[in-house]
């Protein structure tokens, strides 16, 4: 019996160090010496609205920020969705080290915004390759 629960506490263990996995990737330096990653451990495909969730974080090492995922001291970043053939995007939620992330749970009602922008133009360039590999969810 104890065998059995130290299997399931370990693959606990497992499952909870896997979700928390971070892999930035950045995807553009801007001008003011900041810079931009998604996290691919943390894309996916919603299901209801077909969009793809991408978390990103700014980085710029003269601040010690990041990239980093929320409740780390140098994180600072927002959750996206992407609707990758329209070109449009919506903002699920954002965190930095004073404040964790919160999703909107009504973020499927809002308006979406074109994705305007070299930044914004560069994280569909970055993302929406991946699309068809993301897990639906």
């Amino acid at each position: 019996m104890r065998r059995v629960f130290a299997l399931a506490a370990a693959a606990t263990l497992a499952v909870s160090s896997a979700a928390s996995a971070e892999t930035w990737t950045k995807y553009v330096d801007t001008p003011n010496g900041t810079s931009w990653s998604i996290d691919s451990d943390y894309t996916y495909r919603d299901r209801q609205s077909g969009r793809l969730i991408v978390m990103q974080a700014i980085s710029k090492p003269s601040a010690n920020l990041g990239p980093a995922g929320p409740g780390k001291p140098d994180g600072v970043g927002n959750v996206v969705g992407l609707d990758c053939a329209n070109k449009n995007m919506i903002m699920l939620g954002g965190y930095k080290p004073s404040a964790p992330l919160e999703i909107k749970s009504s973020w499927r009602l809002d308006s979406p915004k074109k994705a305007v922008g070299a930044d914004n133009e560069a994280l569909l360039a970055a993302a929406c390759p991946t699309a068809a590999k993301a897990p639906n969810r």
